[in-house]
């Protein structure tokens, strides 16, 4: 099995020609609607298990790597005035070539009889819109697709094994079905394919970085599972 990691929020990063949309806006910038706080970090952790890996600093207020192209959200506020050339400048600089490296890496190696497990790595803020979030970890995937539920309901006793206070929770906070980087690629590869997101609580992170034991837990559980 051939592990693959993402990050598709890693950062807050606007290119300096696109810095007119985010006048004064810093402070959103700086906040979970910019990028996905402590999520690179996390990545960066893992990112010795993988054989193949990938992410982008590129705000997602600037285009959401994480949307397909028809989705409404594709671009923000901030962005949805700008000219379809503009735009279509931000898909041929930023989202294709992120998007296609990545689809491209998985669809040779299925075509070489391999497995792919594919684990794109997000955090989420713990409140939202006033309402607290009760998940320390989320396992997002497909509940119609076998060998993702097996995956992660192992990854769960894994994590829960090395650390029994932890509350892992399953497609939440969001649904795994819901259109993202990981559903799309489903489409693409009905089998050899295990899409997987994964959502860290920003809640541990201090300075953009979650705290070393909560990252051990994590790297010891997926060492675990890739042993069997």
């Amino acid at each position: 099995m051939k592990l693959v990691f993402t990050c598709e929020h890693g950062g807050n990063h606007i290119p300096e020609e696109f810095k007119p949309c985010f006048k004064n806006q810093e402070s959103v910038l700086n906040t979970h609607r910019g990028y996905d706080i402590g999520a690179l970090d996390m990545f960066r952790t893992l990112q010795p298990l993988a054989v193949y890996s990938k992410y982008s600093k590129t705000s997602r207020l600037l285009i959401e790597l994480n949307r397909s192209l028809h989705h409404p959200n594709l671009f923000s506020e901030f962005t949805k005035g700008l000219s379809k050339p503009e735009k279509q400048q931000l898909i041929s600089r930023y989202y294709l070539p992120y998007r296609n490296a990545v689809e491209q890496t998985i669809k040779n190696w299925i075509a070489k009889g391999e497995t792919v497990l594919h684990l794109s790595v997000h955090s989420f803020t713990p409140i939202l819109n006033g309402e607290e979030r009760y998940c320390d970890i989320g396992l997002l995937y497909d509940s119609c697709r076998i060998e993702e539920k097996a995956f992660c309901e192992q990854f769960k006793k894994e994590l829960l094994l090395q650390n029994p206070k932890l509350n892992v929770r399953f497609n939440y906070p969001y649904l795994g079905k819901a259109d993202g980087f990981t559903t799309y690629l489903r489409k693409q590869f009905d089998k050899d394919y295990l899409g997987i997101e994964l959502e860290v609580n920003q809640k541990y992170v201090v300075g953009n970085q979650f705290p070393e034991e909560l990252k051990s837990v994590l790297v010891l559980a997926l060492k675990q599972l890739l042993k069997h």
